[in-house]
């Protein structure tokens, strides 16, 4: 439905104002983009990528004005303070532009999660599921499903809304029974569940006295932090940590709520829809915490950019509970299922077209000049294209969380896997004429 409503709001010629963290969305949809920080309002005349571009350059030339005033401040401070006989004879002026520009606030900078990686060990066995099967009523969600969980597995889980992906996210955690089959999980086992409902939260309850009853202090990478020192790295202040969790605004209690899951220290994250009431700069951070979790992900999104990502492999849960497994992250699950689609149309429409009588003669097979120069060079070209394919994939690696140029590289390996389909269907095509040419002689 994300990718129907994209496509038709780009043709779309009225006005559109929509609020969004989906940055893909953002991206191919807006052509202005209008950002609320610290009670101010801003304007960009520009997409996702470009509002980021633009974004940095202002943040620069205000810290870079920001030095400037600081460095003037410095000369007009030491010139003040040249004795108290002196600053009676001092040009008054001077001296108000002084107290005018110590009395200048510097720029107002948004303060970042900070995640340190949290995980505790996790031995050889994992969760195994083997041949499960999960129905509500005359509903099947989950069908002959068998399943274990690699150690480092990222896996993303997609399909319609009522398909069953969270019902697999509450088997794996154990919060639900299967109606066949059988879920084994190993001893050392930490599983952490990010579910959309959330934790059951007192809203009574201090933020601190929350985070506390978790764990008073954990070990990190980084060392140890205090239940406090986390929590100001999760964006709650020392004034913040004393409110009751009622005073909290939606996104602060998912926040809370995310900071309270990585406290347990798990060593396999169940996170079911995370990118919902989260901004944009804790999804990037997220999203970096992720590329070094220790331990197993498994993921229920809509976000296509958080599963690009995150994802190594995605489970597509169909109808009648069927889940199709592809290797990839989100756009390359896109790209097969398209090629299975473009697939199965050919063959429909190869069953409906009307058999044609064969002709009492049959004129001889041959190739022309073009078709024999491409049948000689076809594999070659191919090669190059697959070569070509490799390196983009290794440069999308390499980009890391530089969103423009991931960008740039996914669309370009798009382009690239269609010529590449392209190719193999003539290939085919030439190989098969090639056969009966043989064959006739």
């Amino acid at each position: 439905m994300i990718l129907w409503l994209e496509g038709h709001l780009q043709k779309f010629t009225g006005g559109l104002v929509m609020v969004t963290h989906d940055r893909y969305f953002l991206e191919r949809v807006a052509n202005r983009i209008t950002e609320l920080s610290h009670c101010h309002i801003r304007h960009y005349e520009a997409n996702y990528s470009k509002y980021l571009e633009l974004k940095t350059q202002q943040e620069e030339m205000e810290q870079a004005a920001q030095r400037k005033r600081m460095s003037i401040l410095r000369v007009e401070y030491q010139w003040i303070m040249r004795g108290a006989q002196a600053r009676r004879t001092k040009n008054k002026d001077r001296i108000a532009r002084y107290e005018e520009l110590k009395n200048q606030s510097g720029p107002e900078v948004d303060q970042s999660v900070q995640m340190a990686t949290l995980s505790s060990r996790l031995g050889r066995k994992t969760v195994e599921l083997k041949e499960v099967w999960k129905a509500f009523g005359d509903k099947t969600v989950l069908s002959n499903f068998s399943y274990g969980v690699a150690r480092d597995a990222r896996v993303g889980i997609v399909g319609r809304n009522g398909a069953g992906k969270s019902t697999l996210l509450n088997l794996i955690a154990g919060k639900m029974a299967p109606d066949a089959g059988t879920i084994d999980w190993g001893e050392t086992v930490r599983i952490g569940y990010f579910s959309q409902e959330g934790r059951e939260l007192d809203l009574d309850q201090r933020v601190y006295d929350f985070i506390h009853e978790i764990a008073g202090e954990v070990k990190t990478r980084e060392g140890n932090f205090s239940a406090t020192q986390m929590m100001e790295r999760f964006l709650f202040p020392t004034q913040l940590q004393g409110q009751p969790i009622g005073k909290l605004s939606g996104g602060e209690r998912r926040r809370l709520y995310l900071l309270s899951v990585l406290m347990e220290a798990p060593n396999i994250l169940l996170l079911d829809e995370p990118t919902n009431d989260l901004d944009v700069t804790t999804l990037a951070i997220l999203e970096e915490y992720l590329e070094t979790f220790p331990g197993a992900v498994i993921a229920v999104s809509h976000d296509r950019y958080f599963l690009d990502k995150v994802a190594e492999e995605i489970f597509e849960v169909g109808e009648g509970g069927i889940i199709t497994r592809y290797t990839g992250n989100f756009t390359d699950y896109l790209e097969k299922r398209r090629a299975e689609e473009r697939a199965l149309e050919k063959a429909e429409k190869k069953d409906k077209a009307p058999k044609q009588e064969k002709p009492t003669r049959q004129k001889k097979l041959k190739f022309t000049f073009k078709e024999q120069h491409e049948f000689n060079t076809i594999e070659e070209d191919i090669a190059a294209l697959e070569e070509t394919i490799a390196q983009v994939e290794t440069d999308m690696s390499a980009a890391g969380s530089d969103y423009v140029k991931l960008q740039e590289l996914t669309e370009k390996q798009t382009q690239l896997s269609a010529e590449l389909e392209e190719k193999m269907d003539r290939w085919m095509y030439l190989t098969d004429l090639a056969e009966r040419i043989a064959a006739q002689e």
